[in-house]
């Protein structure tokens, strides 16, 4: 590899699949310029869904040697409501459960 190139990889996981793509790009090259060269199947990406390493980054972003770029799918729920759905759930079960046990005695 020249020193005027960098090597990255792209990352995507769907639910059933994972693709994870070497790459070598020209120096300054984006994060957009990795996504397409990759050509991961016309992957719908916006702008606040892709990382490098895990942290949040924008689509002009400039890479550097070894990066991993990383392109995020949508969340399905929110995870707050979820957390607060389940914790519900639990209090109704144990107060269910703490009548039925009084029932008996």
């Amino acid at each position: 590899m020249s020193a005027s190139m960098l090597s990255v990889e792209v990352a995507y996981a769907s639910p059933v699949r994972q693709w994870l793509v070497a790459l070598t790009l020209p120096l300054n090259a984006t994060v957009s310029d990795a996504i397409a060269a990759a050509n991961l199947a016309n992957l719908p990406v916006l702008e606040g869904n892709v990382g490098i390493f895990a942290r949040s980054c924008q689509l002009s972003e400039v890479l550097m040697q070894g990066d991993r770029v990383e392109i995020y799918r949508p969340l399905i729920a929110d995870p707050m409501v979820q957390r607060r759905t389940r914790a519900v759930v639990a209090k109704r079960s144990a107060l269910k459960a703490a009548a039925a046990k009084k029932v008996e005695l």
